[in-house]
């Protein structure tokens, strides 16, 4: 990401939210967007295509730098002279995916407070617009399966094809978007310390399957967890003691 790109695209996100906060969205032309931030309509439609995009056109840089950052840490990447290596000899244990995954997801919340007048001015503008709203949504769902195909690739094998990357991905997209919704409701606190400590509790719930691995080392409340058997049963509304102890014995056989 070059600087000139940057400054290109946070000069067209500050201009069209500026005018969408003073004129309003559906009054604002394309035409007076392109005039605020300098450039001919046929480069804002190049660099933009819509009204929409422009106002998360600085989320499209970050989510190219969230990529990026992602693959730096990816096995193939931090030895990129091993040829045809095999899946199973892919993963690097000196990585910690779900570590790297919180880090790309830190850099969103800084880049949010790092930009505040920006982004408490977005934030009022999509109260507003629900088709703002919906292009949020989108691109929190690019954040999600950035964050998901990471982990898919870059977990043990053993856990690469369960719900784990899916889980874990949208599990630090919610949390990151509830604590930034706290800020953005109260942009005088600082609230990175909570973020790091929620994602750390989901750093350990999602570990803690791994205690189970052979060889693994555990705690001894480690090893009480794991020693237990998770079951689901189903059952009707309104199932006494008698069918859910039923239940239970069907399933555990």
């Amino acid at each position: 990401m070059t600087a000139v790109r940057t400054h290109t695209h946070a000069q067209a996100v500050d201009a069209a939210i500026d005018l969408f906060s003073r004129q309003g969205y559906e009054q604002t032309t394309v035409e007076e967007i392109a005039d605020a931030a300098r450039v001919s309509r046929a480069t804002f439609f190049r660099r933009y295509r819509s009204k929409e995009d422009v106002v998360f056109a600085d989320h499209e840089l970050l989510l190219e730098e969230v990529v990026v950052m992602l693959a730096a840490t990816r096995p193939e990447a931090r030895a990129s002279e091993e040829i045809n290596r095999s899946r199973e000899s892919a993963w690097d244990p000196a990585v910690d995916p779900y570590l790297e995954v919180c880090r790309a997801a830190r850099l969103v919340f800084d880049h949010h407070v790092g930009q505040r007048e920006t982004s408490l001015a977005r934030h009022a503008l999509l109260q507003q617009v629900p088709a703002l709203r919906d292009r949020e949504l989108v691109t929190t769902h690019r954040y999600e399966r950035a964050f998901t195909a990471y982990l898919r690739d870059t977990l043990p094998p053993d856990r690469s094809m369960t719900t784990m990357s899916i889980a874990f991905a949208a599990s630090v997209v919610a949390v990151h978007n509830a604590v930034l919704r706290r800020w953005l409701r109260n942009p005088h606190l600082d609230l990175r310390p909570d973020l790091e400590e929620a994602f750390a509790d989901l750093r350990r719930a999602a570990a803690a399957p791994s205690s189970t691995t052979p060889g693994s080392s555990t705690t001894p409340d480690e090893s009480a967890v794991a020693g237990r058997r998770v079951v689901v049963a189903v059952l009707e509304h309104g199932a006494g003691p008698d069918d859910v102890a039923r239940a239970v014995r069907d399933v555990l056989a």
